[in-house]
């Protein structure tokens, strides 16, 4: 037995005609809905009969800082606007929402219940935000067939606010491609103790935690690689473990270059640096995957002659 992945589509309608205001978002063959609103754009939500309904929301806020993690809340309510309204009186952090509604109403309270503290759950494991919920919420008893209803559920929902780029929901190291396998793994050695160890991911380069980094730097050190460094140091991302600096967690890098500079302490190009356990180098692997893509585009003989 075996799944298939299946192509989706996405439908955006832009309410304000404004890419920065309130959006709809539907994926096909989904009886779920998404609104993207503005905390500035709560007020104008008041004629949105389908947003008086029961439902389940997020609110998010920018990082801090450059090494810490951007905000989230995780909500549910049988009224979303007017809970929202409630956020943008009580709740400071937060610049935008995403709001979940079933366009066919067959959301009851026991749902949202569910879906609140499933949400909740997923987040929280993957790490990516933190999540300014005071409590954890309680999941509600449905039924195994309600339940595989929500699940199911739950997987659009991950799909569409991965599409609206919050990953709050995605690990910085997806299941199916672990950081437990060393073919798909990179390697930094240097100096003064830098050893790492981490892999490519989508969003940039994933230095993997127990990865050592270098005692000190050498004095041309660029300058913003040293003021990240030492923030990752502040905030405890980097710490002091026998003698050593070693990350403390799984940390994502912008590049390969930034990953490899912070590790080993100084100037570094990452395409070079990075090497998987056959030595070859990030540069030469990327170039030998393209290559081989560009093959298997390429007709056969055979099919040429026909």
């Amino acid at each position: 037995m075996y799944s298939t992945k299946y192509g989706k589509t996405i439908k955006l309608f832009l309410m304000d005609a404004d890419p920065d205001g309130r959006m709809v978002c539907e994926l096909s063959n989904w009886n779920g809905k998404a609104y993207r609103i503005p905390r500035g754009k709560v007020k104008d939500c008041s004629d949105r009969h389908d947003l008086k309904g029961t439902s389940v929301y997020l609110l998010f806020g920018r990082a801090e800082s450059s090494t810490s993690k951007p905000k989230a809340y995780i909500g549910e309510a049988e009224n979303a606007y007017s809970r929202l309204v409630q956020h943008v009186s009580e709740k400071e952090f937060w610049n935008e929402s995403v709001v979940f509604i079933s366009k066919d109403e067959n959301l009851n309270k026991a749902h949202i219940k569910y879906l609140e503290s499933r949400l909740y759950e997923i987040a929280s494991t993957a790490g990516r935000y933190d999540i300014q919920n005071g409590n954890t919420p309680t999941r509600s008893s449905i039924s195994e067939s309600d339940q595989a209803e929500m699940e199911e559920f739950i997987e659009y929902i991950k799909i569409l606010i991965n599409t609206m780029g919050f990953k709050v929901f995605e690990p910085l190291i997806k299941v199916e491609s672990s950081s437990q396998e060393p073919d798909e793994c990179f390697y930094v050695k240097g100096a003064r103790g830098a050893d790492g160890r981490g892999k490519r991911t989508s969003d940039g380069f994933v230095v993997f935690a127990g990865s050592q980094v270098a005692a000190d730097t050498v004095p041309s050190f660029p300058k913003g690689f040293n003021a990240l460094r030492d923030e990752l140091i502040d905030n405890e991302i980097i710490i002091k473990k026998n003698e050593t600096l070693v990350l403390a967690s799984d940390y994502l890098f912008s590049s390969p270059s930034a990953a490899a500079a912070v590790i080993m302490g100084r100037s570094a190009n990452g395409l070079i640096e990075w090497k998987n356990i056959q030595g070859k180098e990030l540069k030469s692997v990327e170039e030998s995957e393209i290559s081989k893509a560009n093959k298997s585009m390429q007709p056969t003989a055979n099919a040429s002659a026909d």
